[in-house]
């Protein structure tokens, strides 16, 4: 953790403003569509997380409890599909061949918590709209030269970051010649 390495705000001119440029992802190269995601992530994720946090708080101004619930539901699942995918092989081969279905089957099997619950309304607000908002905006924003620059750094290690960490722990780790 001593190596972490938090990456700068991106100016909101870059991140969704002029000089911001979209696109619709090529869902037929899902390669590349899951490159785009994941450099993304990376780049923009203070942006990311600040955005997050920003609605996070909004949402648990007016219900703190039961986002306080989700947020728990969600934080353990997560730490137990972590600790199987490192003590399972089963597991760790599903992670590493299918990391899209994870992320699903961690958010579902918290929405299923949830339900039984009864807070199923703020997680499905508090919680997983930040993370649709945020994966649209990967899957649709495309990468400039500095983004490319900054990731390919990462990725030779130079750097270490807390979403390098999050997707590495999801078994998403970027190409590196990418």
């Amino acid at each position: 953790m001593v190596d972490v390495q938090p990456p700068p705000l991106r100016t909101l001119d870059d991140f969704v403003l002029s000089s911001a440029r979209f696109s619709a992802p090529d869902v037929r190269n899902l390669e590349k569509c899951n490159n785009r995601i994941i450099n993304n992530l990376l780049y923009y994720q203070s942006n990311y997380f600040a955005s997050a946090l920003a609605f996070l708080l909004l949402v648990g101004y007016f219900q703190p409890l039961q986002l306080l619930l989700g947020a728990v539901v969600v934080v353990l699942v997560f730490l137990g599909f972590v600790w199987a995918a490192e003590n399972k092989a089963v597991v760790r081969r599903f992670r590493r061949n299918h990391p899209s279905l994870c992320l699903i089957a961690i958010l579902g099997s918290s929405y299923l918590l949830l339900s039984v619950l009864g807070d199923v309304a703020v997680f499905l607000f508090g919680i997983t709209f930040p993370i649709s908002m945020i994966l649209v905006h990967a899957s649709t924003r495309l990468r400039s030269l500095k983004n490319k620059l900054e990731n390919r750094l990462e990725s030779i290690g130079l750097k270490r970051t807390p979403m390098g960490m999050l997707l590495e722990a999801l078994g998403q780790e970027q190409e590196a010649g990418s």
